[in-house]
């Protein structure tokens, strides 16, 4: 690889980690609302609940049922939660694997100059439409998890 090849790769994998970084940023301040919901609220009753479970005429057996029974919701909406995410980082990883295949097509053709830019469009533009899809994903995650702000 000549260091021309070797410079616009490596301006083109910082701009590419800069533009994940946007996407980590967006993602976070949308979906903050969901996490505090399952970090503090469902937390905040799951522990109400367990110190409940703790009474004296309980034997250990009892105790523990209730304390699971419990963890119920805050568990189960941490799953959801994550695989919401675990989908969408998938969706968003496919759409840049398509990029980077049309890039390396292009390199073999010795149209790098092009490949370049549209590497780069490509990039920009999988990432716009999966972001375009956080606020309807944060929407889904609101209404399972009944939050009314």
């Amino acid at each position: 690889m000549d260091y021309i090849a070797a410079a616009e790769e490596q301006i083109i994998s910082e701009r590419l980690r800069r533009k994940l970084e946007e996407v980590n940023v967006a993602a976070q301040s949308q979906l903050s609302p969901i996490q505090d919901h399952i970090n503090f609220t469902l937390q905040q009753a799951y522990f109400k609940c367990a110190y409940e479970c703790f009474d004296r005429r309980r034997n250990q057996e009892e105790i523990s049922n209730c304390v699971e029974h419990c963890s119920v919701p805050v568990v189960k909406s941490q799953q959801h939660f994550e695989n919401e995410m675990a989908q969408f980082q998938e969706r968003l990883n496919r759409s840049l694997v398509v990029c980077q295949d049309k890039f390396e097509a292009a390199k073999l053709q010795k149209i790098r100059p092009e490949a370049v830019n549209e590497m780069e469009t490509c990039v920009h533009k999988a990432i716009e439409e999966n972001l375009n899809t956080l606020p309807h994903i944060v929407q889904r995650m609101k209404t399972a998890f009944n939050i009314t702000n």
